[in-house]
């Protein structure tokens, strides 16, 4: 336990700085936009683009993996709404908080954590979840949170249209991208010139300490504005069991189906799984809040539910890598 705490402890010790310099005033608020700029429009996207380049195309075309943990991310959603789904949660609310418990941080915080612990091989099955997740599971909770709607613009009630214009936010985002180019580099053995090559390398490098302590900027920033007194009281028991759903619920739905499905006898990869069943580990996507904001969900209740899993994945996200055995 203590091995993998010391690999964790800096991953998580630069959201703590992150957090912290926002709440203690050394970091603007104004600023964590151009930091949330630099990190999804350079630095990520070139680090992706570099995993993506160095990876076996056949890891990033796997079939199995992504429908495999395309169902639990499916099961997820459907659990998280029926659970919130009552009370004074509406569709709108409901659907993110679902959002909140099927989509991890893989993006920001999960792929260099899981290279860090596990080498550059993880970096393949992380990239497919980011892919399942950008395209699907977020395009089908943003589409669920338009079941109740009644906005003044027909337009935003459909479910189809809110899950079309989600799409066309995902056509819009650097990170796919990304990962396609570096797929094909893969495939065909493309390689940049030595300066362009650099310059991504110096982005990449970026990338992971500047995306932590934006990730925990931004977690301060979402309580900050969620306390001012301009939305909804939140109750925690409408946080805790969601993020107790997304730290141990999605990690351990995600195990169990792995072993169904190769107890079966297709071709899943013992390793690839095992680096997935860590993804679902991870805490909940910090750009779920921004994206629930946008769509005028209670904000407060995501900031919360994305704040006790960050915090809580230090001991449940070390203790579920020390507890699984390694392929």
């Amino acid at each position: 336990m203590f091995a993998t705490l010391s690999v964790t402890f800096p991953f998580f010790a630069l959201v703590l700085c992150g957090y912290l310099a926002a709440r203690r005033g050394l970091l603007p608020l104004a600023a964590i936009a151009g930091m949330n700029t630099f990190v999804l429009f350079f630095a990520l996207p070139c680090m992706l683009y570099r995993f993506g380049a160095s990876t076996p195309i056949a890891q990033l075309l796997d079939p199995v993996l992504a429908l495999s943990y395309l169902c639990c991310a499916l099961v997820m959603v459907a659990l998280a709404v029926w659970v919130t789904r009552r009370g004074r949660i509406g569709w709108n609310d409901a659907a993110f908080g679902a959002l909140v418990a099927a989509f991890p941080n893989t993006g920001f915080m999960g792929v260099p954590l899981l290279v860090a612990l596990l080498g550059a091989q993880a970096a393949g099955p992380a990239i497919v979840t980011i892919l399942v997740d950008m395209v699907v599971t977020s395009s089908l909770c943003i589409a669920l949170s338009r079941l109740g709607s009644r906005s003044e613009d027909p337009s935003q009630n459909s479910a189809a249209q809110a899950a079309q214009n989600a799409l066309k936010g995902v056509a819009s985002n650097p990170m796919p991208w990304a990962i396609l180019s570096g797929s094909l580099a893969s495939a065909y053995a493309w390689q940049l010139p030595g300066p362009l090559t650099m310059t991504v390398g110096m982005l990449a490098d970026s990338a992971s300490p500047v995306a932590l302590f934006t990730i925990g900027a931004v977690l301060a920033r979402s309580q900050m504005h969620a306390v001012s007194g301009h939305g909804p009281a939140v109750r925690w028991s409408e946080v805790v069991p969601v993020a107790a759903m997304k730290l141990f619920v999605h990690p351990l739905l995600v195990l169990a189906f792995g072993w169904a499905v190769m107890a079966t006898g297709l071709p899943l990869n013992r390793f690839a799984w095992y680096v997935v069943v860590l993804v679902a580990a991870l805490p909940s996507a910090s750009n779920v809040a921004m994206l629930a904001e946008r769509f005028g969900a209670d904000n407060g209740r995501i900031a919360r539910i994305i704040l006790v899993s960050t915090s809580a994945a230090f001991l449940t996200f070390s203790g579920m890598v020390t507890w699984l055995p390694r392929p």
